[in-house]
């Protein structure tokens, strides 16, 4: 295999608390390890994450506050330092303009050289999940925000009126794609993966491990690695050759 990229610094956007451990904390644990200065945007913050019958409503904002402070530890156990919470409602997020914008003056703001974000055409996974419909709006908003509006200089341009410059991400990271083109070994960072998964504890009904470890295994076999996270890259400004 080729060596692997690394970023100085990368930006994960996902739509709820716990997206990115379940998909892509082996990369960002390996990345954070070393040095590389992590970003972590949630768009929702999971206030709809429960179906206990004994709940209402009013419940809504005590589990946003719950599912923020997993989601804070989740990123302390992968060496993530930045959280970033947009407080959309879970369960209504559309890839709109304002959403849009709001992500763009995120990167335009942290200027990651990499972004990773889900698959916008995702939708059916297996035979037995249909992806949820925050996930694909999240993608979607990920997406155009990296191309073309962060680095378009009169795009939003009361974005540029405040101070935020444009900012050309260099590679944009896809998971859950069909047929991605790279693959990270996350086989020394498994047990870290884990660890941060098992912060959302509002969410797990079992412990992860036995599922996650399968996940990655699957994920490795093309490459023949114990475990790895496979992505779809996009490299959108190239390197310079060395002379």
């Amino acid at each position: 295999m080729e060596k692997e990229f690394l970023a100085k610094r990368a930006m994960s956007i996902h739509a709820h608390p716990d997206d990115q451990e379940f998909t892509i904390g082996g990369t960002l644990a390996k990345w954070a390890q070393a040095g590389c200065e992590i970003v972590s945007v949630v768009i929702t913050s999971g206030d709809s994450g429960s179906n206990d019958p004994s709940r209402g409503a009013q419940y809504k904002s005590v589990l946003a506050k719950l599912r923020e402070d997993e989601q804070r530890a989740a990123n302390a156990v992968l060496s993530i330092k930045e959280s970033v919470f947009l407080h959309y409602p879970d369960g209504e997020l559309e890839a709109t303009i304002p959403l849009r914008k709001e992500l763009t003056r995120l990167i335009r703001h942290y200027k990651p050289e990499v972004v990773f974000s889900g698959n916008p055409d995702g939708w059916f996974y297996g035979s037995e999940y249909v992806n949820h419909p925050d996930h694909r709006a999240a993608a979607e908003a990920s997406v155009t925000a990296v191309f073309p509006s962060a680095g378009t200089r009169l795009m939003f341009t009361d974005l540029l009126e405040a101070g935020y410059e444009p900012h050309n991400v260099k590679r944009l990271y896809v998971h859950g794609v069909e047929t991605p083109d790279t693959w990270v070994d996350i086989s020394a960072e498994m047990d870290v993966k884990i660890e941060a998964l098992r912060k959302h504890t509002s969410q797990l009904s079992e412990d992860p491990e036995k599922m996650i470890r399968e996940w990655a295994a699957e994920e490795g076999q093309a490459k023949e690695l114990a475990y790895a996270e496979a992505f779809k890259v996009m490299v959108l400004v190239k390197e310079e050759e060395p002379k």
